[in-house]
């Protein structure tokens, strides 16, 4: 093996450059030398993708090298189709098939912010985005709409970590929308964990009625006490009674009225106006004042406390026999 090095000397004769290089011996290795069938497989690992992506982003800085200009609410970005094609496979489809698009220079795309554009172009070029509680949202519908998953899973994790009582409502309605399962999932956990907070934001007023319905017939609903799932549900309707009050005896149902303290049942429950103009729940109200009688002795969904309150329920298991050496004992269990 020979390893040649220099250049070529200008001719004096002519004035001419000749070709690049002056053949000079330097040093010879001879590969039968060379013992053993190792391979060095060498990689500079992903410094070496990050510095052309680096120098990729300085080309779109100075508008070198690109090959379309993508328009967002009348601004321009100039890109070069073989990122953005690498990243997204939107444009991959965009640009590789026999699209009109894969032959224009101008490419329009509606239905986004022109900030949101350049927060997404910022992590195709850089794989670096900064997402805050003002840009989650478009830069999510961005990311989904081209097809970017890791950036889509970053702004659901990012929603998620922003969950409080006051917004886990308006989130799990967000994820519901765009199928995000699990950010959905975590919201309706978190909500039925802080339901007394969360009932006292605004969200928890526009709750359509199946969405609220699914709250409080949950047993995994944390309360201290079920006098706050009667006063969310009446706050609730109350915020807006003549469309609400003809499902008040179905969201009723769902609460655990025979549960409620006597005295707070027959001022606060048998009390309220519209409960009192209301003859579709009164044997709600009926069931209630048999169980404060008769106590243990009536039984009903509507009798059995929830998880979080502290009370269970028990089955106790009397009578039965053993045999013992040839011999019956009577026995007694008692199974919780």
């Amino acid at each position: 093996m020979v390893l040649i090095l220099g250049r070529r000397l200008n001719r004096e004769d002519s004035g001419t450059r000749d070709s690049p290089a002056v053949k000079r011996k330097v040093f010879e290795v001879d590969s039968k030398t060379l013992t053993g069938n190792e391979v060095l497989e060498f990689s500079s690992g992903s410094s070496h993708s990050e510095a052309i992506l680096q120098v990729f982003n300085e080309f779109r800085d100075s508008r070198l090298f690109t090959d379309v200009v993508i328009s967002v609410q009348g601004r321009e970005f100039p890109c070069h189709r073989a990122v953005l094609s690498a990243c997204s496979s939107y444009f991959r489809a965009m640009f590789c098939n026999d699209h009109r698009e894969s032959r224009e220079m101008l490419v329009e795309i509606n239905g986004i912010l022109a900030e949101a554009m350049d927060s997404f172009l910022s992590y195709v070029y850089t794989g670096r985005a900064k997402i805050t509680t003002d840009n989650v949202q478009f830069l999510f519908e961005t990311s989904s709409l081209f097809q970017i998953s890791t950036l889509r899973d970053a702004c659901a994790k990012f929603l998620e970590d922003q969950l409080d009582p006051c917004n886990c409502l308006g989130i799990q309605r967000f994820a519901d929308a765009h199928a995000l399962k699990q950010l959905a999932s975590r919201c309706r956990s978190y909500a039925l964990a802080n339901f007394p907070d969360v009932a006292q934001h605004e969200e928890f007023l526009d709750l359509r009625r199946d969405e609220l319905e699914e709250y409080i017939c949950s047993d995994e609903l944390a309360i201290g006490k079920e006098e706050v799932v009667f006063e969310a549900v009446m706050r609730w309707v109350y915020h807006s009674v003549e469309p609400r009050r003809p499902v008040l005896k179905d969201l009723l149902h769902h609460v655990r009225l025979p549960l409620l303290h006597p005295n707070y049942f027959v001022q606060t429950v048998e009390g309220d106006q519209i409960i009192q103009t209301a003859p579709e729940c009164y044997q709600l109200l009926h069931e209630a004042r048999r169980y404060h009688v008769l106590g243990n002795e009536m039984m009903s969904p509507r009798t059995r406390p929830r998880r979080s309150t502290g009370y269970s329920e028990v089955i106790v298991v009397v009578g039965g026999c053993e045999r013992v050496e040839g011999s019956t004992c009577p026995t007694q269990s008692v199974t919780t």
